[in-house]
C-alpha cells in the first residue's frame, strides 16, 4: 500500500476568509506577531500497490474531485 497525502491551498490572491478568522482569533489570544495565515485541508488515503502510475491517478483525482483548480493548488506526497 502506498500512503498518499494531498494538500490543498487556495491560490494566492484569493481572499482566504478561514485565514482571516484564524488570524483575527490568534491576535485576540495576544499572538499579534502572527500574520497571513491561510487555511488548507490535508486529505490522507492508501492506495493500492498495483496501480500504476499513482502520481498520474492522484493528480487526476485531484483534478476531478479533491481540488476546485480554479481557485486551489495542491500538493502532492506519495509514501
Amino acid at each position: 500500500m502506498a500512503k498518499v497525502k494531498v494538500h490543498v491551498f487556495l491560490k494566492p490572491g484569493v481572499l482566504d476568509v478561514q485565514g482571516k478568522a484564524v488570524e483575527g482569533a490568534l491576535h485576540g489570544l495576544g499572538w499579534a506577531d502572527v500574520s497571513n495565515a491561510r487555511v488548507g485541508k490535508l486529505i490522507e488515503f492508501d492506495l493500492a500497490d498495483d496501480l500504476g502510475d499513482k502520481a498520474a491517478e492522484v493528480k487526476r483525482m485531484c483534478e476531478t474531485l479533491l481540488a476546485n483548480t480554479v481557485i486551489e493548488s495542491y500538493r502532492i506526497d506519495i509514501a
